[in-house]
């Protein structure tokens, strides 16, 4: 399977976004990226945009449901929001979205700090492998991969993406 170009998905995602925001009547969201493929996305897609908005970034290490089974991460970091959330349109962006649990855990963080208006999800790759009802509204495209394939992103730039083979 050859994987699909960053850089081309991104400048799709930029045009998919934009009329998404437009028809939803949003002309100044705030853009947070999961960390750390989420916030290299995130990035790219501002670049692509043209845009200087301020971009917040969220550690979900704490909020997920696995937590207490897999421990820490060794490079668990702050979250870093410059913005208001309470009564904000927000763009959240992802790297990959596989079984929605990363984005259950974004969603849980970013109520702690307030209500937002809305919450549009942003993400480079969709695995179509969701264990929860979770979809993105922005996606650069659907894959699906055997059970043994994952897909990792490198970054920040350029954003590269590699199939891995956990068989090997």
């Amino acid at each position: 399977m050859s994987l699909p170009n960053p850089a081309e998905l991104i400048s799709q995602m930029a045009a998919d976004l934009n009329a998404h925001l437009a028809k939803r009547d949003i002309s100044e969201p705030r853009f947070i990226g999961i960390r750390t493929g989420g916030v290299w996305v995130a990035q790219a897609l501002l670049d692509a945009l043209g845009s200087n908005a301020p971009l917040g970034t969220l550690d979900v290490s704490f909020y997920r449901d696995d937590f207490s089974q897999n421990g820490l991460h060794p490079q668990v970091r702050p979250s870093e929001l410059p913005f208001e959330i309470e009564g904000q349109h927000l763009v959240l962006i992802d790297d990959v979205l596989m079984s929605g649990r990363t984005i259950r855990a974004a969603l849980n963080e970013l109520f702690d700090y307030g209500r937002p208006a809305s919450v549009t999800l942003v993400c480079l790759l969709d695995l179509d492998a969701g264990e929860l009802p979770i979809r993105p509204n922005v996606v650069g495209a659907t894959l699906s991969l055997a059970a043994h394939e994952r897909v990792k992103l490198s970054g920040p730039a350029p954003l590269q993406l590699e199939l891995q083979d956990l068989a090997l």
